[in-house]
């Protein structure tokens, strides 16, 4: 059953999700969350007396990423204020350095680069430009990658892994090639999509998470299952995270064989979602225990908006169908429009083996919302 733009009101969608957060970002003004826990929202801040994950998790640049879309969307600077109060605590991580790996483009993008595309904010263009230097930095030329995470410490070695999430991480160096007029990190993000077609990518449009590489040589060693049911299954959000990073590759450098390899990865994504549009963890777990990420769906409707604005017309339509009904869903059965509540999207899940699943997730939020705006035109590109 495929669902119609009549049928779904984005513009609704949009309207209760600022008339929540108008509520929402007074009592979360000092925090910066990650998920819930009896509905109200943890902290990962260098304000808070107890962190969740601390202040180098991967998901603490998304708080602010929706304060900087709101901030666009409404013109009320108080988004703004919230969102760089969230920017200003960041700043430690560059102090300790060693909490900081490939995810510095989810953290930066939507915090300090976004503050200086929008405002000109000279500190955010400082931050943006260091967070990008940290990037490049891991790229190891034998084979090709940025490198994944940091040494865990419990003597696994990862010293070659790499990982589908990074594709969106390598929009922070497409921004600071553009900003500089410096190819060299363009050159290191191309690199790794290079090496991420290749290496991730299946032929029928299903993606690895992790694959492991030598880091002497960088021959291809093995890939794992990761956050997935296990070794070759399909976790959803990384078939989200490919699918959206490619296009967002085509759109920074117009090489064709990125958008290709996003439409392949679509098309994978657009044959499995089940008929009532909610997205499982893993495409290929079984069918019991299920468990939902509504995360992935929110990603992935962000990833087909984007393909649909480089294909004519008529294929567009089809991934914005596709989109469409994806939000509808989440709409319709995992928003919590409650004001008395934190967080929005319910039914998220990080990982398929984790001991609990499907509760709120802060980015699941973000890309919901990115998603709406997309929808409606904004001119906004956080990415």
């Amino acid at each position: 059953m495929e669902y119609s733009s009549e049928q779904f009101r984005p513009d609704v969608a949009l309207e209760r999700f600022i008339e929540k957060m108008t509520v929402l970002r007074e009592r979360t003004c000092e925090k910066i969350p990650y998920t819930t826990k009896d509905g109200v929202y943890d902290d990962n801040s260098t304000l808070a007396k107890e962190k969740s994950f601390g202040i180098g998790w991967w998901t603490n640049g998304f708080w602010a990423g929706m304060m900087w879309l709101l901030y666009h969307e409404t013109g009320d600077s108080r988004y703004a204020e919230i969102a760089r109060f969230s920017g200003e605590q960041l700043d430690v991580c560059f102090d300790n350095f060693y909490t900081l790996d490939h995810d510095v483009g989810f953290i930066y993008q939507p915090t300090a680069v976004a503050d200086y595309r929008l405002t000109g904010s000279a500190d955010g263009r400082r931050r943006g430009l260091h967070a990008a230097t940290i990037l490049a930095g891991r790229l190891n030329p034998a084979g090709g990658l940025i490198r994944a995470w940091n040494d865990w410490g419990d003597g696994r070695d990862t010293t070659g892994w790499a990982i589908i999430d990074c594709m969106m991480n390598l929009n922070l160096l497409y921004w600071a090639s553009e900003e500089l007029k410096d190819p060299r990190f363009r050159q290191v993000a191309m690199l790794h999509a290079d090496t991420a077609m290749s290496a991730f990518v299946r032929p029928d449009g299903s993606v690895n998470h992790i694959v492991s590489f030598d880091p002497e040589t960088g021959e291809l060693l093995t890939s794992l299952g990761g956050q997935g049911y296990g070794e070759g299954s399909s976790w959803t959000r990384g078939q989200a995270w490919g699918l959206y990073g490619f296009a967002l590759s085509f759109a920074h450098t117009k090489k064709q064989a990125y958008l290709d390899t996003a439409k392949r990865i679509a098309h994978y994504f657009i044959s499995n979602i089940p008929e009532d549009g909610r997205i499982p963890v893993d495409f290929r777990a079984p069918s019991e225990p299920y468990y939902e990420d509504a995360t992935a769906a929110a990603i992935a409707s962000c990833g087909l908006l984007e393909i649909a604005e480089h294909v004519p017309q008529l294929e567009a339509a089809m991934y914005r169908t596709a989109a469409v009904k994806l939000l509808k869903t989440l709409d319709a059965q995992d928003c919590d429009y409650d004001p008395r509540t934190d967080g929005i999207l319910r039914n998220c899940t990080a990982a398929y083996h984790d001991a609990v699943h499907e509760f709120h997730i802060v980015y699941g939020d973000y890309f919901y919302l990115e998603a709406l705006l997309k929808l409606k035109g904004s001119d906004f590109k956080m990415w």
